[in-house]
């Protein structure tokens, strides 16, 4: 209690502990001290006119006293003090005249202060903040007062001590998110992102509560337009007026700050919830400083959920290929260097802003090795590989709109800005995507699917970097497609030699052979590499079952019998590495 004793004996109210918690005057302070007094001796409910006689009228019965009703009104304000009748207009709309015969009382807020010694309500630290998720702390506090004071609000308690508590936390908060930002040397990301966008306070604030649901993911109904409309606002016209915040042709939807859904509502309406894009995302908590800082792939790719980063363990010169596709390959490799690209650049050939760009086609039968070479390749230049199952995005993106096709290029370019190792894009299986197009009239399920494609071609031949696709038919694409590729590598069935070769390098390490295990038989028939990979997955997995761990070449010689029923007659080859 000593914080309490030394408010009610210091003659000097503004030299006690508890005095810059208050924000107030001298005067409103020796107000506050005066009902604590009061308080204490088991009076409560003091009438304003006593209380500022007593404390400020002069011998001379001038009225001077009644300035301090000024001082009355803003401890009101502040939530120190309340009114034991509860007076039917608005506090900022109540005549000074009306508090003189009114009756108050000190609050639970400010009783708490005396008992504890400060503002319970604890505030951040004045200090310089050292990175931008300190300051979305801050301000995430901030959001989450301004949900409480609306709260209130709408529950009709305008003059209630709550509400004034509420306001008093919300003010402090405010001014102490100012004074850190005015105490940091380095640029904060997002307030960085704010000047840059021109985002006025009212546009902060619901860009910020936008940002904090995409931290939380808490509650999806804060982001209709009519909770941040009401977030933002404290009248009816207010709320009118700020609406254009959230139109159309407002700048936070026009420079592509926010997107929104529109959804059909239970009562025939429209309702419309709002959301931050990924890219914007990004850009506001990261910050951009005079030369662009490039990111990890592993944390730029925490932030998407549509590619996959394919771990690469081979380099060309460690796979298995037909003699004439290593061949091909190796001279692609040699033509996709810096010494090559530099030449380019001074014969005018390629743009001096320009780097290494290939657009490459793998097109053979399934199992021959089109997978493996791919990952092999962006082993070879040093790059990371991101791949995208084309089958799987196709069917998840079925009815969606045009957009969502965009986003697969979008995103993968601004992994590829901002990443420090620009990464080589991998489309497997991307017959789907590249097929050739539906020319007579179709239905609506066809048109999506030739509108789809529309976009595909439209965005491979606007792309810049390394591109690796592969087809097991070549002649299913489309000549459009076709033509957008430089590079078209033929993948054939290996020939005995190389058949040879993987036999060797598959067959289980460390492991038990009969005697004069002969591997010719089993690289006399003509399996691809992906065949040969899942006869000795099979085979492993029975020798390893049975008490005689030892392998026989007859042991292989029924897998290969049982591949060729499965698939091999039909030519429907399945294979793990092409």
């Amino acid at each position: 209690m000593k914080f309490l004793i030394e408010f009610v004996q210091q003659k000097d109210v503004e030299n006690t502990a508890i005095f810059p918690y208050l924000k107030c005057s001298a005067d409103e302070a020796r107000i506050l001290q005066y009902l604590t007094i009061a308080f204490l001796k088991g009076e409560e409910g003091l009438c304003v006119r006593d209380i500022i006689t007593a404390l400020f009228a002069s011998p001379e019965e001038s009225y001077q006293y009644l300035l301090h009703l000024e001082n009355i009104k803003h401890l009101l304000e502040l939530g120190w003090i309340s009114q034991l009748e509860i007076l039917p207009a608005v506090l900022s709309k109540i005549a000074l005249l009306e508090l003189l015969s009114t009756s108050i009382t000190l609050t639970d807020s400010f009783l708490k202060l005396l008992e504890m010694g400060e503002v319970v309500f604890e505030l951040p630290e004045i200090v310089p903040y050292s990175d931008h998720l300190e300051y979305l702390k801050d301000q995430f506090l901030r959001i989450d007062l301004l949900f409480k004071v609306q709260t209130l609000r709408e529950n009709h308690t305008q003059n209630s001590p709550s509400l004034n508590d509420a306001l008093l936390k919300l003010k402090l908060i405010e001014e102490c998110i100012e004074k850190k930002i005015h105490l940091t040397q380095e640029d904060i990301s997002i307030e960085q992102f704010f000047k840059e966008h021109n985002l006025n306070s009212k546009e902060k604030t619901i860009f910020l509560v936008l940002l904090k649901e995409e931290y939380s993911h808490s509650d999806e109904k804060v982001r209709d337009i009519n909770s941040l409309i009401n977030l933002i606002s404290t009248k009816e016209v207010e709320r009118i007026s700020n609406r254009s915040l959230l139109d159309e042709h407002s700048p936070l939807v026009e420079k592509g700050l926010l997107d929104f859904d529109e959804v059909i509502s239970p009562f025939g309406g429209i309702a419309r919830t709002f959301f931050i894009p990924e890219d914007i995302l990004y850009q506001a908590t990261h910050l951009k400083k005079k030369k662009a800082q490039k990111v990890k792939l592993d944390i730029l790719l925490k932030e998407q959920d549509i590619f996959e980063f394919i771990e690469l363990t081979k380099d060309i010169d460690h796979i298995v290929l037909h003699p004439k596709t290593e061949e091909i390959l190796k001279n692609l490799l040699q033509q996709m260097n810096v010494k090559v690209l530099n030449l380019l650049k001074e014969w005018g050939i390629k743009d001096k802003k320009s780097g290494i760009e290939a657009k490459i086609i793998f097109h053979g039968p399934a199992g021959t090795g089109k997978t493996i070479t791919a990952k092999a390749l962006a082993k070879s230049l040093k790059r990371p590989l991101l791949s995208l199952d084309c089958s799987k995005i196709l069917s998840s993106f079925v009815g969606e709109s045009e957009k969502n096709v965009r986003k697969i290029f979008d995103t993968y370019k601004n992994i590829a800005q901002n990443s420090k190792l620009e990464p080589i894009l991998f489309l497997d299986e991307a017959d789907q995507f590249l097929s050739t197009r539906t020319q007579m009239s179709v239905g609506g399920a066809e048109k999506m699917h030739n509108q789809m494609q529309n976009i595909f071609l439209e965005q491979i031949e606007k792309f810049s970097g390394i591109l690796i696709a592969t087809t097991n038919l070549l002649e299913s694409i489309d000549s459009a497609f076709s033509r957008r590729f430089n590079y078209k590598i033929e993948f054939k069935k290996p020939k005995k030699e190389e058949r040879l070769k993987l036999w060797d390098i598959m067959l289980p390490k460390n492991a038990v052979y009969e005697e004069h295990f002969d591997i010719e038989k089993l690289a006399q028939y003509p399996l691809t590499g992906g065949q040969i990979h899942i006869i000795v997955q099979n085979t492993a997995y029975k020798v390893a079952a049975r008490e005689n761990t030892c392998f026989y070449v007859e042991d292989f010689l029924k897998e290969i019998f049982n591949e060729k029923v499965a698939s091999f007659d039909s030519e429907k080859v399945a294979g793990f590495l092409g």
